[in-house]
């Protein structure tokens, strides 16, 4: 805020002084409001629950053996990075915590906890108990942390490591029965092909004692066509494995949906766009769970990113399907080869059958037929045989290798950081508050207020709690020296005349005027004028008790005519001070103080001394300060700091002007210096000028000027 004078209603900018002004002066209210909000913060920490936290920190691999005896295929090849955002979602599940709930007896504990001894649903302990739990990856580590957070330290313990073992089983028994549901298929293949071996043999054994055959004819049969024809019979068989084969898989793949069909997949046809298409469809699932924590379902974002993972799904089955589809053409494209070797075969046979006698040919057949399906079934016998060295093999896919222990303290609630949040809501708060009461509190705080709502100079400015000098030491007093800045001041504002009558009046009762008036009569006094205070205030006169004079007769003996100017005026204490008291008002009289009774009666006491200061009753409401106003050289009206609305001193000016009086300037009274540092110079000025010593008039005239400036 600028120090300058400023016109009235001139707008002017806040500055940081400004700001810091109100903190100072209204640091109680804020101080009471930060220490209210810090104890009911400790308060309410004190009733809140105390909880404790555990965590239990676990490793999590991909589903591949600790080590490998069929497979030489690089792990690396099948990294999914997605991988582990999948499983924390796992972790999550109703599958995994279902089973903790059921596995701690939660429903029965948590029933007798929040229930009073009635068991919970299973399906609310759930949801407790995500609440509960916070899953999180160490950045960059395959590492993955499950923070429980109980009422017990017992408890969140157990429930960490319990959900960590309990995710470590699934994971392994998910492994295996997948395994072993592959090993029951195989078996199933095997026992039917072992079937069929054994029909062919006996077909084969029928044939050779109907055709009368011995060892020796059976072993004696090479020609260039049986050659031929063995070779054909062995492509022929090592197409029909891979037919039965893909037809295996084609067959299991059609009993498999959702991720176990693209893990199969992905698996049997490594398809990079289907490995694309599949961390797709993760990535919008997870961001559309995060959405959902923090947006609405009918969000745009919500919708747009279902309508992506719509879209994603459909080309994921649409490629699933094309795989598919490309699998059974390969089992086709197979059948086909076998089906053309077979026709190549009876082809062979054919020509065979010239070079060789006919009556060996029904055995080879049925030879052949039983050699193809003994290597078949060699083949399902060998796969089963290595399945169930892998199934045998250990596995690690989850590693807990920091257990969670009890908590020794709670981690919840914390003291010191509810109370340090207290404080700086109470904080927030309390200077909120502070700067709307100032808001709202439009008395007057500053000598810009006084400039720049009334119009007027501040000719002096008072500090708090000060008393009639005669009860402070006199001019010895550290207060006096701010009433010789008013007088020096006073006289400026009277155009450098020395001397007249001037009225001390105030806009409302309690301002401070009558002992503004008294300790600038006793300065002026001190200072060699001939002074004389009138107390004209007839309703609630004072004066006379600061004179320790009596009150009987005065200015209303002279007003009605009672009594001379001579024999009412009286003497003081002080030296060049006199005093006309107010005398007794009575009842009956009406309009004692007339214009022209006032008027003849200031003239005469102006011609008798230097200045004649006229302690007024306030102005507002009484009629008499407005007939004072009107006569007197000047007004001098005293505004208490931060007590009635400026809209009532600016109202008292205008009524002194409307009955054409001078207001010469504001007397600023009962600042709290020490609590509003906007005034600290003044005090410090003061305080260093009385120490040196008061000068007379004429060495205190440039000083008090220098002073007048600053107003």
């Amino acid at each position: 805020m600028s120090s300058e004078h400023s016109a009235p209603g001139e707008d002017q900018n806040l500055h940081f002084l400004d700001y810091w002004r109100v903190i100072r002066s209204r640091k109680e209210i804020i101080l009471a409001v930060t220490l209210v909000v810090a104890l009911v913060g400790a308060f309410a920490t004190s009733l809140m629950d105390k909880r404790y936290q555990a965590t239990c920190r676990m490793k999590v691999y991909q589903d591949l053996p600790t080590f490998q005896v069929f497979n030489s295929s690089d792990p690396l090849q099948q990294y999914n990075p997605y991988f582990l955002l999948t499983e924390l979602e796992v972790l999550n599940s109703t599958m995994i915590l279902g089973e903790v709930v059921d596995k701690a007896n939660l429903t029965q504990r948590w029933g007798e906890e929040f229930n009073e001894g009635n068991e919970l649903p299973r399906d609310l302990c759930i949801r407790i108990l995500q609440k509960r739990i916070g899953i999180s990856q160490q950045r960059n580590t395959s590492n993955v942390d499950i923070t429980v957070v109980a009422s017990e330290p017992t408890e969140a313990a157990e429930l960490a490591n319990l959900i960590a073992q309990t995710y470590m089983n699934q994971r392994i028994q998910s492994s295996v029965d997948e395994i072993r549901k592959g090993l029951s298929i195989l078996e199933e293949q095997m026992e039917e092909q072992n079937r069929k071996v054994m029909e062919a043999e006996d077909e084969m054994e029928r044939i050779r004692e109907e055709l009368g055959l011995s060892t020796m004819d059976v072993g004696v049969r090479i020609t260039v066509e049986s050659q031929r024809l063995r070779q054909l019979q062995a492509d022929l068989m090592a197409y029909r494995v891979d037919m039965l084969t893909r037809k295996a898989r084609l067959e299991e793949l059609e009993k498999l949906e959702g991720e176990g069909l693209i893990n199969s997949l992905l698996m049997s046809v490594p398809d990079q766009s289907l490995e694309i298409l599949r961390n797709q469809v993760v990535d919008a699932e997870i961001q559309l769970s995060m959405l959902l924590e923090t947006l609405g379902e009918n969000h745009p974002d919500v919708r747009r990113t279902q309508t992506g993972l719509a879209q994603t799904k459909e080309k994921l089955d649409a490629a699933i399907d094309g795989i598919k589809a490309g699998l059974r053409t390969d089992y086709l494209v197979s059948k086909s080869k076998v089906d053309a070797l077979e026709a190549e075969l009876e082809d062979v046979e054919k020509a065979d059958r010239e070079s060789r006698s006919r009556k060996l040919l029904p055995f080879e057949r049925a030879e052949r037929e039983v050699r193809v399906k003994r290597s078949i079934l060699a083949s399902l016998q060998a796969r089963i045989a290595q399945e169930g060295v892998d199934i045998a093999l250990p596995r690690t896919p989850v590693e807990i290798f920091e257990p969670a222990l009890p908590p020794e303290k709670p981690f919840s609630p914390n003291l010191v950081l509810n109370l340090g949040l207290s404080c700086f809501v109470g904080l927030v708060f309390g200077v909120g508050l502070a700067f709307f009461i100032e808001y709202l509190d439009t008395s007057v705080k500053t000598v810009d207020d006084v400039e720049r709502y009334l119009g007027v100079p501040v000719i002096g400015v008072i500090p708090q709690k000060v008393k009639a000098l005669n009860l402070e030491g006199g001019s010895d007093s550290p207060h006096a020296e701010s009433y010789r800045v008013l007088r020096t001041n006073l006289q400026f504002a009277n155009e450098g005349k020395r001397g007249g009558a001037f009225s001390v009046c105030s806009g409302g009762v309690g301002e401070g005027k009558s002992t503004t008036l008294f300790n600038l009569a006793y300065v002026c006094a001190s200072l060699g004028d001939r002074v004389l205070v009138v107390d004209s205030d007839m309703r609630r006169p004072v004066q006379h008790m600061f004179m320790n004079i009596e009150n009987r007769q005065g200015l209303t003996d002279i007003l009605m005519k009672n009594s001379s100017v001579e024999d009412m005026i009286q003497p003081t204490d002080v030296d060049n001070l006199h005093f006309l008291p107010s005398g007794r008002l009575p009842r009956t009289a009406v309009g004692v103080l007339d214009n022209q009774r006032v008027r003849d009666l200031v003239r005469d006491l102006k011609a008798r001394y230097d200045m004649v200061l006229f302690d007024s009753p306030p102005i507002m409401g009484v009629s008499d300060s407005s007939i004072l106003a009107s006569t007197v050289d000047g007004v001098l009206l005293v505004v208490q700091y931060r007590k009635y609305p400026r809209q009532m001193s600016a109202r008292a000016k205008r009524l002194v002007e409307n009955v054409g009086g001078k207001v010469l300037g504001v007397v600023l009274n009962n600042i709290n210096i020490l609590r509003d540092d906007y005034y600290y110079y003044y005090s410090s000025y003061y305080s260093h000028y009385s120490e040196s010593g008061s000068p007379d008039v004429e060495e205190d005239a440039p000083a008090s000027s220098s002073v007048e400036e600053r107003f």
